[in-house]
């Protein structure tokens, strides 16, 4: 099985970032105890703080990957782009937030993905990407 993690702007700096927000572990700290949880399945990563580059990514992604968790963080609220590039690709996607948005600034409750994703996972930390990889598991994508 190989599951697509994708992350938006600024996701680079966590551990860093408002980390009474976003917590104190850097992703890439957290993907290598991923990778070790889940030793049978193969993980590919991208990160990209520019809007294209993650549309690229979904449609290179969507054709390889039995399933995408995608963190498109502020992209989430503007990108129409992202919202139909998720629309067209064959993979699944499921949505996923550090944060839980819909307690945060107005703006936030904005989603241009949540429709074309298979489901969304917000507020829990990074154990929402690992609830993402546990649903990939359980439909056996």
């Amino acid at each position: 099985m190989k599951i697509a993690i994708i992350n938006g702007p600024n996701l680079n700096l966590l551990g860093r970032r408002e980390p009474g927000i976003y917590g104190s572990k850097g992703f890439d700290a957290f993907l290598d105890e991923l990778k070790a949880k889940y030793a049978n399945i193969s993980f590919e990563y991208f990160q990209s703080n520019i809007e294209g580059e993650l549309v690229d990514a979904l449609q290179k992604l969507g054709k390889e990957a039995d399933g995408i968790i995608l963190n498109p963080a502020a992209y989430t609220h503007t990108s129409v782009a992202i919202g139909d590039a998720i629309a067209a690709i064959d993979s699944p996607v499921i949505e996923v937030h550090v944060s839980n948005v819909h307690a945060r600034e107005d703006f936030r409750k904005i989603s241009h993905v949540s429709a074309k994703a298979v489901g969304t996972i917000a507020g829990l930390g990074l154990t929402g990407y690992q609830l993402a990889v546990d649903y990939f598991i359980s439909k056996k994508m």
